[in-house]
């Protein structure tokens, strides 16, 4: 059964920090590009982060650069996103995605919850 599940996820202060995880199963995780979208209420879906399979290249949205930064742990079939310097507008939930290397059928997690108090 293929699964994508998200941690991590909770209420901080602004300013604070959060690492959310994502554990993949059922399908090969190494070697497939993986993200983050977030989706805030009422506001449109926004690609936070991605990172290849070989993790060597990574991409961040405006408006995390410099403070979130995506990693992964093929070996524990894993994905990461630290978030430093949390602002309330990084409230959102927060999904992940991977790709798998092989189909390029792309999973997604059922998403956390991320709240940012000013």
């Amino acid at each position: 059964q293929v699964q994508l599940v998200e941690s991590g996820g909770g209420l901080v202060q602004s300013g604070g920090s959060l690492r959310l995880s994502c554990a993949a199963s059922g399908f090969t995780f190494s070697n497939g590009a993986m993200g983050w979208y977030r989706q805030a209420p009422g506001k449109e879906r926004e690609l936070v982060a991605t990172i290849t399979g070989t993790g060597r290249s990574t991409n961040y949205a405006d408006s995390v650069k410099g403070r979130f930064t995506i990693s992964r742990d093929d070996a524990k079939k894993m994905g990461f996103l630290q978030m430093n310097s949390l602002k309330p507008e990084d409230t959102a939930v927060y999904y992940c995605y991977a790709r798998s290397h092989y189909t390029m059928i792309q999973y997604w997690g059922q998403g956390t919850q991320v709240t940012v108090s000013s």
